[in-house]
């Protein structure tokens, strides 16, 4: 039931996207199986006319794409690296287009709420949504910069790079030093026995 529910979206972007389309039509019978561990197993074919039906019990799985459910919202935002986490077997070919496709596959949010309430008001729900997300963005980086220098300066619980090249310098230094020492050890020994 679930897949259905996540499957009439992306059919539906499918069908606005008519290059997501031709690019899927080659493939027409083809399965893959998704798997959202531990929360969704999914099995979806291609249909003629490009877009996928999900399928109850299939024995002929061409591909099987394996991610976790913490991966999901990076897929969706289209992380960099995102695509590299999932774990695939079985047709590379097909694979690969489906990676391609998703990749490449926008659902143009606003355009889709015109349709409900309105070019303006979709157009500032939109506009909203990604003001919330920069003050997000930027709010946790401020934080993680203030709790860096709280933990630098007032309560040092980090160690600045200078005084670790410093330290690091230092650890150099003295053992190349006690290597000189033994050297001259090992000499003082040899002259007198």
């Amino acid at each position: 039931m679930l897949s259905s529910v996540a499957l009439a979206p992306l059919n539906h972007i499918l069908l606005s996207e008519s290059w997501a389309k031709r690019r899927l039509q080659p493939h027409t019978g083809k399965t893959i199986q998704i798997c959202v561990s531990p929360f969704l197993n999914t099995t979806l074919t291609v249909q003629e006319s490009g877009e996928l039906l999900a399928v109850a019990n299939s024995s002929n799985i061409d591909t099987t794409a394996t991610f976790t459910l913490g991966l999901l919202p990076r897929l969706l935002t289209h992380a960099e690296g995102a695509y590299s986490e999932i774990s695939i077997s079985g047709d590379d070919a097909f694979a690969e287009e489906l990676i391609y496709i998703s990749k490449h596959l926008h659902w143009d949010v606003e355009q889709e709420l015109s349709k409900v309430t309105g070019d303006i008001f979709a157009h500032r729900i939109v506009q909203t949504s990604q003001d919330i997300k920069c003050w997000h963005s930027e709010t946790a980086e401020n934080l993680s910069a203030a709790l860096a220098e709280y933990w630098l300066e007032e309560q040092p619980l980090l160690a600045k790079s200078s005084h670790t090249k410093e330290f690091i310098t230092d650890v150099h230094t003295l053992s190349n030093e006690m290597e000189q020492l033994e050297i001259r050890i090992e000499k003082i020994r040899k002259r007198n026995p």
